[in-house]
């Protein structure tokens, strides 16, 4: 094997359970490792994070020299500045500081309250999936309130997300127009249904998102009714996608290392900690894409304008380089300033509402998690290189309670 394969070894199913080595392997290659399809395959932290602050390399896959059709303009994840700092502060008005700083924190009890119900519905069970009986209700649910879907509706949305999430993998040059095709519909059903729910709340508000973009009194702060789609999509993909991952890595995590299991029940004030070493060492998202908007050198190595640069977002967070012991989980660990939400100006928008969910389900489980045993170690794994995590993590929990 060849450096210039690891992108596509990396992306393999057959490495999903395990691919760190592979990262290993791509932080020995060097800072910039080229790969056979044309792209450049970064994995060094320092690296990655100056990319990630650099103004000279776009978000925007308009801006890749590759073939690249959308009818649609992108969401603001995937749009450059100025643009993209539009529409995220219009986006965070009913989200977050300073119109609605209060927003996330008041949704702590409702969080706990949604947990203990998931917990106390796996009572007398003596197997459950961490997955859908717990990891994956748990944010769409808050994800749902926020936004103000019924939750009678709240099931309708996974089929169109698997079909989005599977739409934005990262991989070796392929052919996608099938999967493409299928993303499209999806964003154009589930679309239509979120701007026909805000259009309902319209002079009829009541206390979600949705209502407060739809009924914003100032024009020029609010958002068309294309913007008011894509923005509603990413903000329900985003919103629980990477969570669900966050919570079944941390139970993985825990349960393969019982003394640190151990030392959190013991000590839940750690929890927090725990929660940014597990975004450190078994983050959720693991790579990105960036397109140099010039010629852009890095390491001696000329990244050209247009080419697909894939940060390795995971590998940068365990590299030897920046972290000590940087393959050990440590909850205790002083210094994490991970990658697991990104950095820049594209720094997660839902990261304070994906830490309250994470430590308030993770608090609820590591008490009762002493008895659980794993039925299967590697768990299957969903297909998704980017967004990397278990699809079941089926437990036996004799003596749950």
């Amino acid at each position: 094997m060849t450096p210039d394969t690891l992108l596509e070894r990396i992306t393999d199913y057959a490495n999903r359970a395990n691919p760190w080595p592979l990262y290993e392997e791509l932080r020995e290659s060097g800072r910039v490792v080229p790969q056979a399809d044309g792209s450049f395959l970064i994995g060094h932290y320092h690296d990655i994070l100056a990319l990630l602050h650099n103004p000279r390399i776009s978000v925007d896959g308009r801006n890749s020299a590759k073939e690249f059709e959308e009818e649609r303009r992108p969401p603001f994840l995937r749009l450059d500045d100025p643009e993209h700092h539009r529409l995220r502060t219009l986006a965070m008005r009913p989200f977050g500081p300073p119109h609605s700083p209060a927003r996330v924190d008041a949704m702590r009890d409702a969080i706990a309250r949604i947990t203990e119900e998931l917990v106390a519905s796996l009572k007398d069970r003596e197997r459950f999936d961490v997955v859908d009986d717990f990891a994956y209700p748990l944010p769409v649910t808050v994800i749902c309130r926020l936004l103000g879907v019924p939750r009678t509706d709240e099931s309708m949305f996974s089929e169109w997300t698997d079909v989005l999430v599977a739409s934005a993998d990262i991989g070796p040059a392929e052919d996608t127009a099938a999967r493409d095709k299928a993303a499209m519909q999806a964003q154009q059903e589930m679309g239509h249904y979120l701007l026909d729910l805000a259009d309902h709340r319209k002079g009829e508000p009541t206390d979600d998102m949705l209502s407060a973009f739809v009924n914003e009194s100032d024009p020029e702060l609010r958002l068309s009714a294309d913007e008011l789609a894509q923005t509603a999509i990413l903000l329900f993909i985003a919103g629980h996608e990477t969570t669900v991952n966050l919570i079944t890595n941390g139970v993985l995590t825990l349960l393969r290392r019982p003394d640190q299991l151990e030392r959190l029940r013991r000590d839940p004030g750690l929890l927090p900690q725990a929660v940014e070493e597990l975004l450190r060492f078994e983050p959720p998202v693991h790579m990105r894409e960036r397109y140099p908007l010039a010629d852009l050198e890095v390491a001696g190595t000329t990244l050209p304008q247009g080419s697909t640069v894939v940060l390795a977002l995971a590998s940068g967070s365990r590299d030897p380089r920046r972290f000590k012991d940087a393959d050990r989980f440590d909850p205790g660990r002083p210094d994490i300033e991970h990658l697991g939400f990104g950095s820049g100006v594209h720094l997660c928008y839902g990261a304070p509402l994906a830490r309250i969910e994470a430590q308030t389900a993770l608090g609820a489980l590591i008490p009762r998690l002493g008895s659980a045993t794993l039925v299967e170690d590697p768990p299957p794994y969903r297909t998704n290189a980017m967004l990397r995590g278990p699809r079941h993590l089926m437990l036996d929990v004799k003596g749950w309670n």
